[in-house]
């Protein structure tokens, strides 16, 4: 495949320029017909001498690429993923690819592959500087819950970083894989679908310069009691409610906080610390290594149902080598302890909720899931006293998963 960095090449006319380029030749005409840039993941082949110390016996480098069109079919860009995951048939380039290409339309995209997503490069390099507001994602992406299905962790990177993420994924129930969507930080247009084994054409209209939850923290109107009750521990005053007459304090605070038990179970391979959310209402707090994790919830009604506060502060070394700290307010499988972690799509449990932890990084995806697979957008995202914390109140469905999912990409 030519370099659109060396040569300018319109495919669709120029079919016989280069030999082995039928793809390419109709993603062109595709993006000629549709009038639109067209981004499409394919692998391609690259000839390296024997000379080259990381040349293949076979003469030729395989990677797995992502090519970008303009509307009048030009060839402009390409981006070879970086990070692979479980893909022996491909290269990992010697360099990595910061693709950014711009649009008459809405300015500049950034475009990277899969589990891209989880790495510092090329994902957080591009959003650096450039002005980019736009990513686009090209994935085969098996889901695995409770923390990263794929429309978990492509809405999480659009609130995260205020960016706009289209992400198509392979629609392949069989292996887990499903799950695309347009995400904005502020909603999301998504298909998800285990029982079909049709894709989905998915369009959204977006702005062009998205704006996000992310920052907001200061602006919060004090006067929510909820919110009111999250800042006072925050600033370590007394647990304490004000009403025309007189101050009440709640001594029972800290009771709640050192009676749930505090357990182990796997989630996501790795070993969480966690404490049972048994109550109608409470404040509960979980700590390992480092970070400690804060909840402070209302219920309307009890589900008969296990929900656990969940934390992780280590190096994940189970399909990859990365290291993450979490906190996680999650469904349990059952009723048991052990059965908190595993794999769940259906809940009923209505929260209203802070949840915050004392975070050492900068880069947290945070990740809403409700029953059946649903999005939920929560009402605010930010730092708070050196805290990062996610709110939301007036759950439409049950409660699968809130989380705050940091990466410290500088210990991986």
């Amino acid at each position: 495949m030519p370099s659109p960095q060396l040569v300018r090449w319109n495919p669709c006319l120029e079919p016989h320029r280069f030999n082995d380029t039928e793809v390419l030749q109709r993603l062109s005409c595709m993006a000629i017909k549709g009038d639109m840039f067209l981004v499409a993941n394919l692998g391609t082949k690259q000839p390296c001498h024997r000379s080259d110390p990381g040349c293949p016996s076979d003469g030729r480098y395989q990677f797995n690429t992502n090519v970008v069109f303009s509307n009048n079919g030009t060839f402009v860009d390409c981006y070879r993923k970086h990070n692979l995951y479980f893909e022996e048939a491909f290269d990992t380039p010697l360099q990595v690819d910061h693709t950014i290409f711009d649009t008459p339309f809405a300015g500049k995209f950034g475009v990277f592959t899969c589990f891209d997503i989880l790495f510092f490069d090329p994902a957080i390099r591009l959003l650096r500087g450039s002005e980019v507001k736009h990513i686009v994602f090209p994935a085969a992406w098996m889901n695995q819950l409770p923390l990263l299905a794929a429309i978990q962790i492509q809405s999480a990177f659009a609130r995260a970083f205020g960016v706009n993420f289209l992400a198509a994924n392979i629609h392949h129930p069989s292996l887990g894989m499903t799950g695309s969507g347009i995400h904005t930080p502020l909603k999301s247009v998504w298909h998800h679908d285990m029982e079909n084994l049709t894709g989905h054409l998915i369009i959204a209209q977006v702005a062009k310069n998205p704006l996000g939850l992310v920052g907001t923290g200061n602006a919060t109107d004090k006067m929510d009691p909820s919110h009111s009750k999250f800042l006072k521990i925050l600033a370590g005053d007394p647990y304490c409610e004000k009403d025309s007459q007189e101050v009440h304090c709640d001594g029972a605070t800290k009771w709640n906080m050192n009676a749930a038990p505090t357990f182990h179970s796997e989630m996501m391979y790795d070993n969480f610390t966690l404490v049972p959310v048994w109550e109608k209402e409470g404040y509960l707090q979980v700590c390992a290594n480092g970070l400690c994790c804060y909840l402070l919830y209302q219920r309307p009604t009890l589900s008969k149902e296990l929900y656990a506060l969940g934390v992780f502060d280590g190096l994940h070394t189970v399909h990859g080598t990365y290291y993450v700290q979490v906190c996680a307010l999650v469904k349990c499988g059952g009723l048991g302890f052990d059965t908190c972690g595993q794999e769940i799509t259906e809940a009923t449990g209505i929260f209203e909720f802070h949840m915050w932890g004392n975070f050492s990084t900068s880069y947290i995806f945070p990740l809403f899931l409700t029953s059946g697979m649903t999005l939920g957008t929560p009402d605010q995202l930010g730092w708070e006293n050196d805290h990062y914390f996610l709110r939301k109140s007036g759950l439409s469905s049950g409660l699968v998963t809130a989380a705050l999912y940091g990466r410290l990409y500088e210990r991986d």
